[in-house]
């Protein structure tokens, strides 16, 4: 096959999951997870019964499949604040302001019965962008101690805790401008004493 033949086919069979996807996400926000079926997800994604599960084989799996996705996606919006950031405490400060107006932003999802669902089960993928998220929030720590502007009698990865335990809370926030308080006071506990 021409390599146009087989990037246009990737691209249509990208666009055909993606649109499983987003469909299952929108239904089981609806009407609860326990209640979407694959005729409904076929039905609202625009395909039939047959091509969805040639890409699936369940409901559970599709939602799965969407949740995976939304977590590779902050991984790499948080990458990518990081990597266009200058400066040890600027970057610290800049990936810890996006995680927290992230769980700010998917409070309502933790909420409904769609998060109770997906995180019942926390799989491999969930368990690798925890363990993803903790390294690079620790090598950030450790640029930021390495530069004077955080604390260095405490280990990095004590310090990696208490940030992501900190900013868990902002999914229970009213507001951006209140998971952005709760950075500022976050940061304030890591500072070095002296500050």
């Amino acid at each position: 096959m021409p390599k146009l033949w087989n990037e246009t086919i990737d691209a249509h069979r990208r666009e055909v999951r993606d649109a499983i996807l987003d469909s299952a996400a929108a239904l089981a926000a609806e009407n609860g997870p326990l209640s979407v079926t694959m005729s409904q997800i076929a039905g609202k994604a625009g395909i039939g019964r047959a091509t969805l599960y040639k890409y699936f084989p369940d409901v559970e799996a599709i939602l799965h499949a969407w949740h995976a996705r939304e977590i590779a996606g902050h991984l790499a919006r948080l990458t990518e604040v990081r990597d266009r950031t200058d400066g040890a405490r600027e970057r610290l400060e800049a990936v810890l302001e996006a995680y927290a107006l992230t769980n700010q932003g998917s409070h309502s999802h933790h909420d409904t019965d769609l998060g109770a669902f997906l995180h019942q089960d926390s799989g491999s993928h969930l368990a690798h962008a925890h363990q993803h998220l903790h390294h690079m929030i620790q090598d950030l720590l450790s640029e930021a101690a390495q530069a004077g502007d955080v604390r260095d009698d405490i280990p990095p990865a004590e310090l990696t805790r208490y940030c992501l335990s900190a900013l868990a809370a902002a999914r229970t926030l009213p507001s951006r401008a209140a998971a952005r308080r709760l950075v500022t006071v976050t940061l304030a506990g890591v500072r070095p004493p002296h500050d």
